[in-house]
């Protein structure tokens, strides 16, 4: 079929998916959901992957949410795929973070799909129309070249398989199929802005050309191409100019580029930022000057050297190590980090997620020479599962970890860096595979710690 032979392209030129990895389908009944289910079902065997299926109820339309996943639950039955379903309490939770309810769901929905996806890659069902709307939401908000790009085919595992695919596409290829799926209320109406855009603003660009979605991803494609062009450059210039937080030598470089290596600079170190924040750290590295950036962090430049100061205390905390062991290891109060080894023939057995997300695998084999826990160490860096590149923890940590959690969080090391970083994840390098043997199981049990009451409440799992 001729969108099956362009999906299955796409997934090729991008690198998603390939012989012996598995993917976890984002399924939530929905029409755009029930076809990638679909497509990857009938490619996994041409490819050579696995497919099982994730179905996360958000409790928000009462009868209508347990429809849903149990219309999920027997359509993986009939196809024979592993199912699992999770239940979050969208409303609860965003009300104690103060979130809309879109931006909640969103957030449970990702940190959801982290915990399912140890050495696994998650699959969501963006599709043609559904990047269309992103660039519209992005421009009408303020946006740069990343922000009219849409939605990228690949972010650290997560793959969109379906990105170039309009939905009237979608609903063709499941009429041929005759497959049915389900509607959720809330598309229908206009509560939500993805909605207006969905319901009237696409409708009449439609109507100035027939073709907008197709030509957007067309748009999208060179975009991309361009982008990654001036993402090169500034990886070069960076590698050249920086040291830790500064930079020497930067401005010679077009102001894309300078503007560029700030803004990377900046949000590795958590610091918001907008377009007239960035002009005005390119203008005093091009001359000189100060810039209060956050209370006590600053960009300063002396006219050679450019870069942020921080003044807090976060360099001068006391280090804490302890050389790993199979059993109970402490090395903060009232916490216990418990390893064991697990032999391992079949990795579907093990259970990945706990209900208080605090269970971790790593291949036991992978990890070089002796392992050391120990707290968070300034400039610590690691590459995560599924990723080809180095992430700052100090970044991951500002975006995934809650600030009661940030002074007991748990790192463990081998001789070749960082394995593991509590609530991020572990090293692309330690994930199990089919070669699996043996698996080193982590639990980290918080007997008194706000942060358990953080994340308790919050997830059911239902297992399957």
């Amino acid at each position: 079929m001729i969108m099956l032979d362009r999906i299955c392209r796409f997934i090729a030129n991008n690198n998603m998916l390939s012989n012996g990895e598995a993917v976890v389908c984002g399924l939530s009944g929905g029409a755009d959901s029930v076809c990638l289910l679909l497509v990857l079902n009938e490619l996994s065997e041409q490819i050579g992957f696995s497919v099982e299926a994730l179905h996360i109820n958000h409790s928000l339309r009462n009868d209508e949410s347990d429809r849903d996943e149990e219309f999920c639950r027997i359509l993986c039955e009939k196809l024979d795929i592993p199912f699992s379903a999770e239940r979050v309490d969208v409303n609860a939770f965003a009300q104690k973070h103060s979130l809309s309810c879109e931006e909640a769901a969103r957030k449970l929905r990702y940190e959801i799909f982290s915990a399912y996806s140890q050495g696994k890659k998650i699959a969501t069902a963006h599709n043609a129309n559904d990047n269309l709307e992103t660039i519209i939401l992005n421009l009408t908000r303020g946006s740069g070249l990343r922000g009219l790009m849409g939605i990228p085919p690949v972010r650290g595992n997560i793959i969109r398989p379906l990105l170039e695919v309009s939905r009237s596409e979608i609903e063709d290829f499941l009429e041929s199929r005759n497959q049915k799926f389900v509607t959720d209320s809330t598309n229908l109406t206009d509560d939500y802005t993805r909605n207006k855009i969905r319901h009237r603003i696409i409708p009449m660009l439609e109507d100035i050309n027939s073709s907008v979605v197709k030509t957007t991803v067309k748009t999208s494609e060179t975009l991309r191409d361009e982008n990654k062009f001036i993402s090169n450059a500034v990886r070069k210039a960076s590698g050249m100019c920086r040291s830790e937080n500064s930079f020497t030598g930067l401005e010679k470089y077009d102001k894309v580029i300078r503007r560029r290596c700030i803004a990377e600079l900046l949000s590795e170190n958590g610091l918001p930022y907008s377009n007239e924040r960035l002009k005005e750290c390119d203008r005093i590295l091009c001359s000189n000057g100060k810039i209060d950036l956050n209370r006590k962090v600053y960009f300063i430049s002396d006219g050679k050297t450019a870069g942020i100061t921080v003044t807090d205390t976060e360099k001068s905390h006391s280090e804490i190590s302890s050389e790993l062991i199979i059993g109970e290891n402490n090395i903060f109060q009232d916490i216990i980090l418990e390893c064991r080894i697990i032999n391992c023939d079949n990795l579907r057995k093990i259970k990945k997620v706990h209900k208080n997300l605090t269970f971790y695998y790593l291949d036991y084999d992978k990890i070089s020479g002796r392992a050391i826990i120990r707290n968070r160490r300034y400039g610590d860096k690691i590459q995560l599962c599924g990723r080809n590149f180095t992430s700052s923890v100090k970044k991951l940590i500002n975006e995934n970890v809650p600030p009661e959690l940030r002074s007991t969080q748990h790192f463990i090391e081998d001789e070749k860096g960082t394995i593991f970083a509590e609530a991020i994840g572990i090293a692309d390098r330690v994930k199990p595979d089919e070669n699996t043997v043996r698996l080193l199981e982590i639990n980290i049990k918080r007997i008194t710690s706000a942060a358990d009451s953080e994340w308790s409440g919050l997830i059911d799992t239902k297992k399957e």
